[in-house]
């Protein structure tokens, strides 16, 4: 691999690199601690669009994470970052949470089922039949379709459940117009979160637990890529794919000593 400058901005994904399930994962709460003691500057980043940051702030201080919520990045914040440069107040129908529709509301977008400009589609924790059918008849209409993020399930503690892509597949199924995906493997979420911490590719480092979006979305990017074992890739899994990370660590735990060695 080739040498890379030191690492001094620090992106980190969530489930899976810093909680698992609610729980945070071993040594997460000191590599945060570690990263703000050092003054080295650091977003958390998560395709969950169910949530506003001040929410993940509040469930992740429950876990024993102190994450400023200025310091999450969600791929509904992403989306909003993506509409408001696309077509500047414009107007959505939303399938969605409060971390989405939020997220339009303030850069002045107008939530309506009338002549919307786009179809937005993220999480939600129950899809609704009449929601989706609405969405497809106002895609079959004209409007735009975007997604927050292609994953096709989600976790929960009764097992998994049908997140963002599935719907997406569903929607594309019955009209033929597939959505443009914002979050996670998109390395627009990428380039739009190196700008809110004034990083540049050269000395940031991704940090994930998912080859398909986390590892992908990094080396696209132009970033530092670290793979940690404490999520969904295992070990075995790996050398499947056509790239590879940078780095692979059993847990954040390991990397810890990189923060204070700038590698």
């Amino acid at each position: 691999m080739t040498t890379r400058a030191p690492i001094e901005c620090w992106l980190s994904d969530m489930d899976g690199v810093l909680v698992n399930e609610g729980i945070p994962v071993p040594g997460a709460g000191k590599f945060l601690q570690t990263l703000t003691d050092s003054g080295k500057r650091f977003l958390v980043l998560t395709n969950n669009s169910i949530y506003t940051p001040r929410d993940l702030h509040v469930r992740l201080r429950a876990a024993g994470l102190n994450v400023p919520a200025e310091s999450i990045y969600t791929s509904a914040l992403a989306t909003a970052d993506f509409l408001s440069v696309q077509r500047p107040g414009g107007s959505a129908y939303v399938i969605g949470e409060a971390g989405l529709t939020t997220a339009l509301h303030e850069i002045g977008y107008v939530l309506t089922d009338i002549s919307p400009d786009y179809v937005v589609l993220g999480e939600t924790r129950s899809y609704s039949v009449g929601a989706m059918t609405t969405a497809i008849r106002l895609v079959e209409a004209g409007a735009r379709f975007i997604a927050t993020n292609p994953d096709p399930t989600g976790p929960s503690a009764e097992g998994i459940l049908p997140a963002t892509g599935a719907v997406a597949a569903l929607i594309t199924k019955a009209t033929g117009v597939e959505p443009y995906f914002v979050g996670k493997p998109n390395p627009l979420m990428m380039r739009s979160a190196l700008n809110k911490v004034n990083g540049h590719s050269e000395t940031t480092a991704m940090i994930g637990d998912r080859m398909d979006t986390d590892v992908v979305a990094g080396m696209e990017a132009g970033l530092e890529t670290i793979l940690v074992l404490s999520g969904v890739t295992s070990s075995d899994q790996v050398e499947r794919f056509p790239f590879q990370p940078n780095r692979i660590a059993d847990s954040i735990a390991d990397l810890i000593p990189l923060i204070a060695e700038g590698r």
